[in-house]
């Protein structure tokens, strides 16, 4: 990499705060349905269960939008798909924001659910721009924005909305992805080096109508019924379509996610840790706001607003961008290899406090501030371990396959928290039962140390590296990353060797 001067060097120190921005954009906007429906229903005049569908569909575009920019963004136009996805998010913006009735702020929003599939492409750019070093730092960094954004957004969207009406927040978004778009026009760089691979499309349409099914499935099953037929039916036909998926990814020249990465080992835990991280990171967000929201009348809750409930996520915010900082510290000191099981075990600590210490808003921001250093350590550490572990050209797709899993995980835990605290709310009544939230925290508890299990045991069952003998298979992957190249396809990750 030849060394910068001039302007092209200012460019290259605005592209790490450029990238951050446009991650914690979308991020934001992706989360300003959640805390709105009730008042989206009130204003269009639609159910709650309608409403629910301003959060979803966002959610589903974005599982089926996400691999599709992941692949094309490893190509030579990566700067262009990037620029293009943004402005789609602008106009989705604008549409979510102006008052034209229900059906359009639901386009809006799908088309907002577009640029969630920015931040894999913002992961590979800087892992192909910058230095080694700094891009280490930089692909963490980004790997949190989108749960640090999530945190920003809800008290963010509660305040605006409570202040100067629902559509002023949308207003907002669309102001805010403007300006990254046009950041992001003056500091991209361009990736004309890569060779162009044809799009899977039947791979994208099969992907998209599978993973579009699941998570129908998850959000649509408190209202539907979970033994609804129907919601079996879309359920065993979304399975049958993944399993085509999967069998047309291996049999393709070109297929839309390199399934085959898989069979490293690093590649697989970071995928695992992320899908199911995602769910325990939902289960408490979503388990937090509701009962921070729970009238005190019912023997518990805390009785506050939409703006306090989204507040006390801050503290999960502000530190999970931190843990970003500590993160590298810690694998000096120790390794990879003990810093994932540990931020999982960081985790566990949150939901264990929130099980026997709830009563008080203090106690709430601190749960909050000890699950942002769990899982911010947890999601800075797995963009590393897939960046060292495949081809700099597969680098989009694999970051953005692991992407699309922390959504299904997302969804999940949302999903499950509904459903729990469905199952103790007694016929005819509207709230759930305390002890809704003392089941629902045992089954988070029981969620970080499945992950934490697997991230100790799954890596080291990987084969040594051949030639290599007696290597501690605490090998650490952060000296991994800081050696590659960009361009340089094999580095040796935990012990085992990427297999292709």
């Amino acid at each position: 990499m030849h060394t910068p001067t001039g302007r092209s060097a200012r460019r290259q120190r605005a592209l790490v705060p450029v990238l951050v921005f446009l991650g914690m954009v979308v991020a934001v906007i992706s989360s300003l349905g959640a805390p709105l429906i009730p008042t989206i229903a009130t204003t269009d005049h639609v159910s709650l269960a309608e409403a629910q569908w301003s959060l979803t569909i966002t959610m589903l575009v974005g599982a089926v939008s996400t691999p599709v920019l992941g692949r094309l963004g490893d190509g030579p136009g990566r700067r262009t798909v990037t620029l293009a996805a943004a402005a789609v998010v602008v106009v989705g913006s604008v549409l979510a924001a102006l008052p034209l009735g229900f059906g359009w702020l639901v386009a809006g929003r799908a088309l907002q659910g577009v640029g969630l599939g920015l931040t894999p492409l913002a992961i590979a750019t800087a892992r192909d721009s910058l230095p080694a070093a700094a891009s280490r730092s930089a692909v963490a960094l980004l790997s949190i924005t989108t749960v640090a954004g999530v945190g920003l957004g809800y008290p963010l969207t509660g305040l605006i909305a409570q202040s100067f009406g629902i559509h002023a927040g949308f207003w907002f978004g669309a102001v805010i992805s403007a300006l990254a778009l046009v950041l992001a026009a003056l500091v991209l760089p361009p990736t004309t080096d890569r060779e162009r691979h044809p799009l899977d499309t039947l791979g994208a349409v099969l992907l998209g109508l599978a993973l579009a099914g699941l998570l129908l499935v998850l959000s649509e099953g408190e209202t539907w019924g979970w033994s609804s037929g129907r919601l079996w039916v879309l359920a065993a036909a979304s399975v049958l379509l993944l399993a085509g998926w999967i069998r047309h990814e291996l049999r393709t020249a070109h297929p839309l996610v390199e399934l085959r990465t898989l069979t490293n080992r690093v590649v697989l835990t970071a995928d695992v840790a992320g899908l199911v991280a995602g769910v325990g990171m939902y289960l408490l967000m979503s388990l937090v706001i509701r009962y921070v929201q729970t009238p005190t009348g019912t023997g518990y809750g805390l009785g506050a607003s939409v703006v306090v409930a989204g507040l006390v996520l801050l503290p999960f915010s502000v530190v999970s961008v931190m843990s970003s900082k500590v993160v590298p510290v810690l694998i000096r000191r120790t390794s990879t290899a003990v810093v994932l099981p540990l931020g999982c075990a960081v985790s566990l600590v949150s939901v264990l406090l929130f099980l026997v210490a709830r009563d008080r808003l203090w106690e709430l921001l601190v749960v909050m501030a000890i699950a942002g250093l769990g899982v911010g350590c947890t999601f800075a550490v797995m963009p590393g371990l897939i960046v060292g572990s495949v081809p700099a050209r597969e680098v989009g797709s694999a970051v953005s396959f692991n992407q699309v899993l922390r959504y299904v995980g997302y969804s999940t835990g949302s999903a499950l928290c509904g459903a729990v605290l469905q199952a103790h709310t007694a016929p005819g009544q509207l709230l759930p039962t305390d002890g809704g939230y003392r089941d629902a925290a045992l089954i988070g508890c029981a969620v970080w140390v499945v992950i934490g299990l697997v991230t100790i045991v799954l890596p080291r069952r990987s084969a040594p590296v051949a030639g290599r003998a007696g290597v501690d298979e605490e090998l650490m992957v952060d000296e991994s990353i800081a050696d590659i190249a960009p361009g340089e396809a094999e580095v040796p990750l935990l012990g085992a060797r990427a297999e292709r």
